[in-house]
């Protein structure tokens, strides 16, 4: 058999499965859910061996420790795994949800009904906990999934989605529900991007250059974000311990993903006075400074940004920073170099972060809080399957809801259109 001929064949296996789950009851899928988190739990032990086949691969082709490290499925993984699926068949259902019922001046009485989106093919690399996180929310939302993931988690990969066929069957839910293509072939990811009319959307998850291969090749929708360049504007009048607080957490804590702080932009009232300690303050956790040259007069120890570093997402300890003079500029500055993803001003004047909320164009703006924050269990989703910064049809973390849409439904009495 062909590639092409076996990822139609899994994809005509999903569209079966969707019509199935879009009725499926909650408690059905529930179940399911909670009985998969206690499966991944008892086979903890086949899981690991075959992921340490992924991981022995992985160190002789001499892939980075930090990559190593996110291929691993270890006790801890396989625990957050099975919590998450806890998490989610905890969260309310939003399929069949209707709303905005309305009667119309012939009696008709119409509204909105929440459905799921369908067939959802999911492109990702490394990280085999994501298959598990990608499985849970389709299911719990009604989509049936196709998952391609990254050729250095192949074994990983097929080793779960053996266990969530098991589940899925065991308590009455279909198998073809959740599908790993088994192949490391590149010619499935294309496949996989033409078949549009079976597959409803393309959801990408790993770096820009997996994105833009999908974007560019697929025949299906696709939700997506190419990176996270994100920005914190200190504003004029801004508290300065807050500040150099919510720098430090948005670049350091997790510099290696897409809602770290990319970008500083710091009003030139405050700049004599905080620059010099917010650089002493990041450069103390090891952060490099890339500075414009009126950051390099308040800063001496950081190095002379050049273009290529505004528009730049470093996923390091790296900071581009500038003095800008009004908040204008910041947003001009943003506009300009930004991805749409994640923005933030610290400032004590409700007046400006309100004209920065409304001028900023970006999935999630925020006051005087780290950009950190771009995420969807800590923004009260639950869980995330990825962020979209398309705008169509959501825009920021994509949850339960997020991976639905509504259809129209009415009901009459005999009306008929005159």
């Amino acid at each position: 058999m062909s590639v092409e001929q076996l990822v139609k064949d899994i994809c005509q296996e999903a569209r079966r499965a969707a019509r199935r789950l879009a009725v499926l009851p909650t408690g059905v899928k529930n179940q399911t859910l909670l009985a998969l988190a206690q499966a991944l739990e008892q086979n903890a032990a086949t899981l690991q061996e075959a992921n340490a086949k992924d991981l022995a691969a992985g160190r002789e082709a001499g892939m980075p420790a930090a990559m190593l490290d996110r291929l691993t499925l270890s006790d801890k993984v396989i625990a957050s795994m099975a919590q998450g699926l806890r998490e989610v068949a905890a969260l309310p259902d939003p399929v069949g949800e209707v709303t905005g019922m309305a009667r119309r001046p012939n009696g008709l009485l119409v509204g909105r009904q929440r459905i799921p989106l369908g067939v959802i093919g999911f492109i990702y690399e490394s990280r085999p906990n994501v298959t598990v996180d990608a499985a849970g929310l389709c299911l719990k939302s009604g989509n049936a999934v196709v998952l391609k993931g990254g050729k250095e988690a192949l074994n990983s990969n097929l080793a779960l989605a053996q266990i969530i066929g098991r589940v899925l069957e065991e308590n009455g839910a279909p198998q073809g529900a959740v599908r790993v293509i088994p192949t490391t072939d590149r010619a499935a990811t294309t496949a996989l991007l033409k078949q549009d009319e079976l597959v409803d959307v393309i959801i990408p998850r790993g770096g820009e250059s997996l994105i833009r291969f999908v974007a560019n090749n697929s025949s299906i929708p696709v939700l997506k974000h190419y990176k996270g360049v994100c920005h914190l504007y200190v504003d004029q009048s801004a508290d300065h311990d807050m500040a150099v607080n919510i720098a430090i957490n948005a670049k350091c804590q997790r510099p290696g993903v897409c809602n770290a702080l990319e970008t500083m932009l710091v009003h030139a009232a405050e700049a004599e006075e905080f620059l010099p300690r917010a650089a002493q303050a990041l450069m103390d956790q090891g952060v490099e400074i890339r500075g414009c040259p009126r950051t390099l007069a308040l800063a001496p120890s950081a190095t002379a940004a050049v273009e290529e570093d505004w528009p730049a997402e470093f996923l390091d300890l790296i900071l581009a920073v500038k003095v800008v003079d009004s908040l204008e500029e910041a947003m001009e500055h943003i506009a300009r170099y930004g991805s749409q993803h994640t923005e933030a001003i610290v400032t004590s004047d409700y007046a400006r972060s309100q004209r920065f909320i409304n001028g900023v164009d970006s999935s999630l703006v925020l006051v005087n809080a780290s950009t950190r924050f771009n995420d969807g269990g800590e923004l009260g989703l639950g869980a995330e399957i990825g962020i979209n910064t398309s705008k169509l049809h959501a825009f920021g973390p994509m949850g339960l809801a997020e991976l639905t849409t509504t259809k129209f439904i009415a009901y009459g009495d005999g009306q008929v259109r005159p």
